[in-house]
């Protein structure tokens, strides 16, 4: 803890100066039988009480939750914690402790999955910084076992959560074990008609509220990306009939390839205005396409060549459904064109190649109308930043999610955030994680990171860092299975210094920020007589390289 106040005589509140989940482990001597409470929050009251208020109507029936006790035996010294349960917190409250209780006398335990490293990240900017931390403490305290929503509240395995947060995990976290056994839980917890609950492993709820395909999905997207950045198949191959099944139950429930049902874009900025939101039906159904997709990849991998012909055909009469039913050509918007329909389109790809740039103008017009905020819940927060950023507008993305001012990333960290929260008002849980592919986005947008569909498990990726404005520098590195992949940049006087290693047995294409090869130095020479690095071509204001394993450092100048 960082600090402890008597709020009132006998009551004391310590602060562990971070939210977290785990518990406290107290020290303590006293007479036998002696009570110690220990109640648990994120939040105190201006006058420094512990206040349980945000959770206290949501999942929660009553009882001591967030709540422990110990009856002292009477020994010397007496050293316990508890062993059969956890809890969301910041703040301890301590009541009944013998005498006064010093700073020492409780420590914080944090607890998690065993999952090692896989990443990090840091950049110059230290708003990001924060919210990489954030990211990765929130990432943390939802994992125990299985990914939840909440470590105080519920406690639940929500699946839209986990899916959206799922490449941020597997950038920083060695977490595929841990994925791999939640998926069993889905297959579990799957029912004949292929339908999923919101929530795995249930209790028996979350069937027909709480699911949707922008939840269920995380049985599609889930093995797909640890295929991605393992290149282990066998996750395919172990679930490849239940992901058929789940499509399928999919299609039952679609009207003219329209599905209708889902929580859509959950957690918007307050209040909710039918202007900012999209129809969940456009998100269900984006989603519905995005799955055809997978399955006929992986039904491509796996050997399947009719299943693949059938879910790339049900996938082109998806999308032609989509367009007819959300899309005004005229004015280039999908549905009310909302920042999180707009970007929805283009993320899933729905976007006729010719409305492009419509709708991409719409996007960034609704973008403008906000201010530059973000003005979408947890689906939007994966589409908008992630389309910007491919699209050619990483700046605007940065700019998004640097606003102090609500709504924002960095208006959570304004207000003393240290986890990641349940919406952008901060008036309910504090320790979520759904808004958390930010640290994914960092890895593949700051650092270029990039996982090479093509060829998964980084034997093949690519590193597009863009140097943006306002950043210094920026480093980053992923364990891949194959060893670590390092990119990273910083700005000298006249010339773009970049690091990049590329690890034994694999290769990589790099694209760096250039308008002539000749610009470009590599190890002191030329970058046309480097060993291991080929020039490739132009792009976009990019040259191409192609390089093999090695170490390199190449600047570019300045023109």
């Amino acid at each position: 803890p960082v600090s402890i106040t008597e709020v009132r005589p006998g009551i004391f509140v310590y602060d562990m100066g971070q939210n977290f989940a785990g518990w406290a482990q107290l020290t303590v001597s006293g007479p036998s039988g002696a009570e110690v409470t220990m109640r648990y929050s994120e939040n105190i009251t201006t006058d420094g009480k512990i206040d349980r208020s945000n959770i206290a109507e949501c999942g929660v029936r009553g009882g001591d939750i967030q709540t422990d006790r110990y009856i002292l035996k009477g020994e010397e010294t007496e050293v316990w914690e508890p062993r059969f349960t956890y809890h969301g917190f910041r703040y301890v409250e301590i009541t009944g402790f013998p005498g006064i209780p010093m700073l020492d006398s409780l420590r914080g335990r944090v607890v998690r999955s065993a999952f090692e490293s896989a990443g990090n990240f840091a950049c110059s900017n230290e708003l990001l910084n924060s919210i990489q931390k954030c990211t990765l403490w929130s990432y943390e305290s939802n994992f125990m076992g299985i990914p939840t929503d909440c470590p105080h509240r519920e406690k639940n395995g929500w699946t839209g959560d986990a899916m959206l947060a799922c490449e941020t995990g597997l950038f920083n976290f060695a977490a595929e074990s841990a994925y791999a056994k939640w998926m069993t839980d889905f297959a579990d917890e799957q029912r004949p008609s292929g339908q999923l609950p919101g929530i795995v492993p249930t209790g028996g709820w979350g069937y027909n509220w709480g699911s949707g395909p922008a939840w269920d999905s995380a049985y599609t997207h889930i093995p797909w990306y640890m295929y991605l950045y393992s290149g282990d198949i066998r996750i395919l191959e172990t679930h490849y009939s239940g992901m058929k099944r789940y499509v399928n139950y999919m299609s039952s429930m679609a009207t003219d390839n329209i599905l209708y049902f889902g929580l859509g874009d959950w957690c918007p900025p307050q209040p909710r205005t039918n202007k900012n939101i999209p129809p969940a039906a456009l998100t269900s159904t984006g989603y519905y396409y995005a799955n055809c997709r997978i399955l006929a990849q992986a039904a491509e991998l796996l050997g399947h060549p009719e299943d693949m012909e059938l879910y790339s055909e049900l996938a082109r009469q998806i999308k032609d459904s989509f367009n007819a039913k959300f899309y005004n050509p005229e004015n280039g918007r999908y549905a009310d064109g909302g920042q999180a329909a707009q970007a929805c389109a283009l993320f899933h790809e729905l976007v006729e190649p010719e409305e492009q740039e419509k709708v991409l103008a719409s996007l960034k017009e609704a973008i403008a109308e906000k201010d530059n905020h973000p003005w979408f819940g947890i689906l939007g927060a994966k589409y908008v930043p992630n389309v910007l950023a491919d699209e050619g507008y990483a700046d605007l993305a940065l700019t998004m999610l640097t606003q102090t001012t609500y709504p924002s990333w960095g208006y959570w960290i304004e207000q003393g955030a240290t986890t990641l929260w349940e919406n952008w008002e901060g008036d309910t849980s504090r320790n979520h994680i759904m808004f958390g592919d930010v640290s994914a986005w960092m890895y593949k947008t700051l650092a270029g990171i990039t996982p090479d569909t093509s060829s998964p498990g980084f034997r093949h990726f690519a590193i597009r860092p863009r140097v943006l404005r306002g950043l210094d520098w920026v480093e980053a590195e992923h364990k891949s299975m194959y060893g670590p992949i390092r990119s990273g940049w910083h700005i000298a006087e006249d010339s773009i210094l970049f690091d990049i290693e590329v690890p034994v047995n694999t290769s990589a294409t790099l694209y760096l920020p250039a308008k002539d090869p000749q610009t470009m130095m590599e190890g002191g020479c030329p970058v046309a007589e480097s060993e291991g690095i080929q020039v490739a071509g132009m792009e976009d204001g990019y040259v191409i390289l192609s390089a093999g394993s090695g170490v390199y450092q190449l600047t570019v100048r300045i023109i």
